[in-house]
C-alpha cells in the first residue's frame, strides 16, 4: 500500500487499493462507487457487486474512515469516491497501471493484477477463520463454490476440532 503514495493522487491512489483489499472490490465495483453508497457517519458502504454477484452492506474501519473524509475534501463536487484528473470516474485502464506501478514500486518478484487485491482478501478472511457462508457473502458470491478455493488452504481450518 505504501508504494501506492507516490505521485500526485497518493493518498487517492492509496485509498483505493486499501479499499479493494479489504471489501475484496473488483476494479469495475471499485471505480463505480458513489458517495451515496458511504455513510461516513455510521462507517457503512454499500457494495454493489457486479457479475450477478449479491449486493451488502461491509462496516468501514478508521483507516478507511479517515483516509475517506480526506478523499471527500480533495474532491467535493464529484459523485464518484475515486476520480481522475478531469473529474470523472477512474478507468479501469488507470486502476491496472496503478497496481502493476505499486507492485514494482515494491519490488515484489512477480507481477501483480487488481484481481489479486480480491483473492488476497479473501485468503486473509478465511485465515483468520471467518466461516465459508459469512465469507461469501462478503465477497458477493452466488455460488459458494467459488468461496470455497479460500477456505481450502486455511492452515487452521481444523483447529479446534477435538478438544482433549
Amino acid at each position: 500500500m505504501e508504494s501506492a503514495t507516490s505521485g500526485r493522487y497518493g493518498h487517492r491512489d492509496r485509498t483505493l487499493l486499501l479499499m479493494m483489499y479489504r471489501h475484496g472490490l473488483r476494479v469495475s465495483e471499485a471505480i463505480s462507487l458513489r458517495w451515496e453508497q458511504v455513510d461516513l457517519k455510521a462507517g457503512l458502504l454499500a457494495v454493489q457487486r457486479l457479475k450477478k454477484g449479491v449486493p451488502s452492506t461491509h462496516p468501514l474501519r478508521g483507516p478507511e474512515l479517515r483516509a475517506l473524509r480526506q478523499l471527500r475534501r480533495d474532491w467535493p463536487a464529484s459523485p464518484y469516491l475515486f476520480v481522475s484528473e478531469r473529474g470523472g470516474p477512474m478507468t479501469s485502464s488507470n486502476v491496472r497501471k496503478l497496481v502493476t506501478r505499486a507492485g514494482l514500486t515494491a519490488n515484489l518478484p512477480f507481477s501483480i493484477h487488481p484481481h489479486m487485491l480480491r483473492h488476497a482478501c479473501g485468503y486473509k478472511l478465511a485465515n483468520e477463520g471467518h466461516d465459508t457462508r459469512s465469507l461469501q457473502h462478503y465477497l458477493g458470491h452466488k455460488n459458494i463454490a467459488h468461496t470455497v478455493r479460500y477456505t481450502d488452504l486455511a492452515p487452521d481450518r481444523f483447529k479446534g476440532f477435538w478438544k482433549d
